[in-house]
C-alpha cells in the first residue's frame, strides 16, 4: 500500500488585481471572498492544513480574525507559484495544492481527482498535476484569455498556449481542444525548483507559468474535468456568486 502523503492547500491572495482591484475582500453574502474560498477548501476534507499566503496586511489580518492560518509574503512575487514556494520551504509537506483565491466554490471532485494521480502506477514520474476541460466553441478556442493545453498519450502536458493548439491545418481531422484550469498540485520539490529557476522566453512570451515547468523538464499530469470554474474576475461575477450562495442557502 502506498504511504499516505501529507497534503496542504495554499491560497495565494494578492489584494491588487488588475481587472478587479480588491476583489478578494469584497463582501460575498456576509463574508469576504477570500474567507469563502478558505472555508470551501477546508470543507473538502482533503487537506491536512489550509493556508492563505498574501502580501496584503488587510487580508492577513482578516484571515487571522476569522481564526484561519495565514502567511505573509516577505518578498515581491510575479506569480502564485513563487509566492507558494516562499511559504512552503520550511513546512513538512509532500504535496501542495494551489487553490485560486477568487474561486469560492472549490470543486471537491476536481481536487480529489488531481490528488489521486500521486497514488497511481506512474506517480513517481509526476512532478505536478493540473486540470483540463474540453471546449468546442470557436470563440473559446480562439480567446487568448483561455489557456489551451495539448497532451501525450498518457495525458502528460506537451505544451500550453493562448493560441489555438493544435492548429487545424487539416480541417478533416477531428481534434478535441482542452482549456487549462488553474488548479495545481505540486510535489514540494517541484515548486521549490520553479522558484529558483529563471523565466525563459517561452514563458515570458505567453505569460503562462506552467510553461516554466516544461522548459526545465518537469512532468505535468493533466486530469480531465467537466465542471466549470466559477471565478470572480469582474463585478458581474461577484453578483453571480452572490446569487449562487443565496440559491444554495450557504452559510
Amino acid at each position: 500500500m502506498t504511504e499516505k502523503l501529507k497534503v496542504i492547500a495554499m491560497i495565494p491572495a494578492r489584494y491588487e488585481a488588475s481587472r478587479f482591484p480588491g476583489k478578494l475582500m469584497k463582501d460575498l453574502e456576509g463574508k469576504p471572498v477570500i474567507i469563502r474560498t478558505y472555508e470551501a477548501a477546508i470543507k473538502t476534507g482533503l487537506f491536512d492544513d489550509v493556508y492563505v499566503v498574501t502580501d496584503s496586511k488587510l487580508i492577513f489580518d482578516t484571515i487571522g480574525e476569522y481564526g484561519g492560518k495565514v502567511i505573509m509574503s516577505l518578498e515581491e512575487h510575479q506569480c502564485g507559484s513563487d509566492r507558494i514556494a516562499e511559504a512552503v520551504k520550511d513546512l513538512d509537506v509532500d504535496i501542495v495544492v494551489n487553490v485560486q483565491g477568487d474561486e469560492p466554490f472549490t470543486n471537491e471532485e476536481d481536487m480529489r481527482n488531481v490528488l489521486e494521480v500521486f497514488y497511481e502506477d506512474d506517480a513517481d514520474s509526476i512532478d505536478l498535476a493540473s486540470l483540463m476541460t474540453p471546449i468546442s466553441s470557436i470563440l473559446e478556442i480562439e480567446n487568448p484569455n483561455n489557456v489551451k493545453v495539448i497532451v501525450d498519450h498518457n495525458n502528460f502536458a506537451l505544451y500550453f498556449s493562448r493560441a489555438p493548439i493544435p492548429y487545424p491545418r487539416d480541417k478533416e481531422i477531428e481534434v478535441t481542444y482542452y482549456k487549462h484550469k488553474g488548479i495545481y498540485a505540486f510535489r514540494k520539490q517541484a515548486v521549490l525548483d520553479f522558484y529558483s529557476l529563471p523565466m525563459r522566453n517561452l514563458e515570458a512570451s505567453e505569460k503562462i507559468e506552467a510553461i516554466r515547468y516544461l522548459e526545465y523538464g518537469k512532468r505535468i499530469k493533466m486530469v480531465f474535468s467537466d465542471s466549470p470554474a466559477i471565478g470572480i474576475d469582474t463585478p458581474q461575477d461577484l453578483e453571480d456568486a452572490r446569487n449562487i450562495i443565496k440559491s444554495q442557502h450557504i452559510n
